[in-house]
Order: structure tokens, then C-alpha cells, then sequence
């Protein structure tokens, strides 16, 4: 798979979006990005290192799958997710990292943060040698991003992580499969894999939006080829323009891997 003419139609199609754009784009011997380095809000990428820290302290028995989920009031948050509406009860740790992934569930990811620890998930978005992540607040805690504290990333440091979960030795094999059977079983998939034949390809996905912001990463797997792709935007009047020029993007890599199988 050629990234270089993958690159030329993504930066044609990218010459006119009105908002700020990075991405990062790898196969196994080559990558292409703009300004991956660059900061960006982080939205719900930043639940992609709060999965692998809760993966890690599972293999290290600080935790367990089927540990019953604890959930407090503090805890509770709007915006994405179906915990606000459900009952309380019931759930598993294995339920709430699922559900944190698959459906973006801001409740779930809340206590999932405060039962890590923020300290401690950030000492492992360092060990990780991510540049410009942090986890800076609990999803929804709009008195925190008033009093300057915020949840950062970059496409660079996301394309880490994605590479970390398919291949990386951060995690377990078994660890690293059971989190890729989370992110393929996502449900919001209106960016990267939206004009994607999810029949001919295997996407394991989180994205993110917060106002003015529209975010995706994806780890895209057709036979023994495999592309992690993070795109992040910003500075946008109008969100749908960030979910046009993502899934647009995803078509284009489809199209290069479909060509590759030719």
C-alpha cells in the first residue's frame, strides 16, 4: 500500500477546510501526517490510554474484569452514553470500559478515572512517551476547563497508542486482543469507517466531539495489511464539515487498501 498517493488526495481534498486539521497515518513501513504534533482538546480520545491503564492494572490484579461497577453520584455525566438513562446497578468493570469505548459513555469513563486515578493513568500516558496527552479532568466537569484544567492529545500520540494495542508489548497479547474486540464492536462510526465497506474491512475505532471540534482514530485491518489513522480537527462554525473531511479521509485509505489487494 502506497501512503504517498494516499497523501496527495488527502491533501487536495484538505486545501480548502475551514477549521484547523492534523492527522497521522501509518502502515507497517511507512506514514504520512500534517502537523501530528500539534495539541488538539482531546474530547473522547483521551478514553483510548484510560482503557490500556485499566488493562494494565487488571493484568496486575489491582483490578477485575468481572468486579462489580461501583457507581457514585460524582460520577454521573451527560453528553454521550447510556448510563444517564439505565439503571445503576448490575454492571461489571468489563461492562464500563465497553461501554466507555463502544457508545463514548462519559458516566462510565468517570468511574473508571476516578477508580485508577488520574495520577496514575498519567504516569502511564508518560511511560507510553505520549507528548502531548493529558488527562487533565473528569469527562463533563466544565468548572474544571474554566479553572484551565483540560484533556489533551495529538494525532501523533494517538497513532502510538493504536500501534501499542495492536502490536506494542505495553500489554499482554490476550490484554491487547480484548481491547481490539472492544474498539470493533464501536457504535458510532459516522467519521473514519462511515464510507468504509465494513464487510471487506476490519475497523477497530474511537472517536471524539466536543463543540467546535470533530476527532477520529482508527486501526483499519484487511488481510495482512494494517493502517492506524488518527485525524483531528478544530476552530469549525460547523461540526458536520470536521465528520465530512474525516469520513472522506477514511474513504480515500479504504480505496488505497482495496487497490493494494488488486
Amino acid at each position: 500500500m502506497d501512503l504517498s498517493n494516499l497523501q496527495k488526495k488527502i491533501e487536495l481534498h484538505i486545501a480548502e477546510f475551514p477549521g484547523r486539521i492534523s492527522y497521522k497515518i501509518e502502515s507497517e513501513d511507512q506514514s504520512i501526517q500534517k502537523d501530528a504534533g500539534e495539541g488538539f482538546q482531546a474530547a473522547s480520545l483521551i478514553k483510548i490510554p484510560i482503557i490500556m491503564e485499566g488493562f494494565r492494572q487488571i493484568e496486575e490484579g489491582k483490578i477485575h474484569l468481572n468486579e462489580r461497577a461501583e457507581i457514585s453520584d460524582s460520577d454521573l455525566a451527560g453528553g454521550s452514553g447510556v448510563l444517564q438513562a439505565l439503571s445503576k446497578s448490575g454492571f461489571t468493570i468489563e461492562d464500563m470500559l465497553t461501554l466507555m469505548i463502544i457508545v463514548s459513555d462519559n458516566t462510565a469513563t468517570n468511574m473508571l478515572i476516578r477508580k485508577m486515578g488520574i495520577n496514575i493513568i498519567n504516569q502511564t500516558i508518560a511511560s507510553l512517551n505520549l507528548k502531548k496527552t493529558i488527562l487533565g479532568r473528569y469527562m463533563m466537569d466544565f468548572d474544571a476547563i474554566e479553572n484551565g484544567f483540560d484533556n489533551y492529545t495529538c494525532a501523533d500520540d494517538m497513532v502510538t497508542c493504536l500501534r501499542s494495542i495492536h502490536q506494542g508489548s505495553f500489554l499482554s497479547g490476550e490484554s491487547r486482543q480484548h481491547i481490539l474486540s472492544i474498539m470493533e464492536k464501536q457504535q458510532l462510526i459516522s467519521k473514519l469507517p462511515a464510507m468504509m465497506n465494513l464487510n471487506k474491512v476490519k475497523v477497530a475505532s474511537k472517536n471524539g466531539a466536543i463543540p467546535g471540534a470533530e476527532h477520529d482514530s482508527a486501526i483499519i485491518t484487511r488481510g495482512d495489511v494494517t493502517v492506524f489513522a488518527a485525524v483531528l480537527t478544530d476552530s469549525l462554525e460547523n461540526e458536520e464539515d470536521g465528520r465530512r473531511i474525516i469520513s472522506q479521509i477514511g474513504r480515500y485509505i479504504y480505496e488505497e487498501m482495496m487497490l493494494s489487494f488488486k
